[in-house]
């Protein structure tokens, strides 16, 4: 429960191997990257890059200085290892060779 000096909010990172979902209370107008830093998962995963992976609330697209709001979801976005329409056009392609 959210007190008047803080916000409950959860910051949630996945591997392939786990996921991590990490409770945290963080004071009003903390930012994404105090949430993140006071939940500790970049001890826990030190494969963490906040300089070069992305981060959201909610699945959209938010800054590290984003202020946060109670009941947040912070995540922590892995970086893709293959481009999404590429590979939904390779798929493409071998289903219409497959059909032929």
């Amino acid at each position: 429960m959210a007190t008047a000096e803080l916000l409950e909010v959860e910051v949630a990172y996945a591997t392939p191997a786990q996921q991590y979902l990490l409770s945290v209370s963080v004071p009003y107008g903390s930012t994404v990257e105090q949430a993140i830093q006071q939940s500790g998962i970049c001890e826990q995963c030190p494969d963490i890059d906040l300089s070069a992976q992305s981060v959201g609330i909610f699945s959209k697209l938010a800054t590290l200085q984003t202020v946060l709001n109670h009941g947040d979801r912070v995540e922590i976005y892995r970086p893709l290892l293959v481009d999404p329409k590429l590979q939904r056009k390779e798929r493409a392609q071998r289903q219409e060779k497959d059909h032929r």
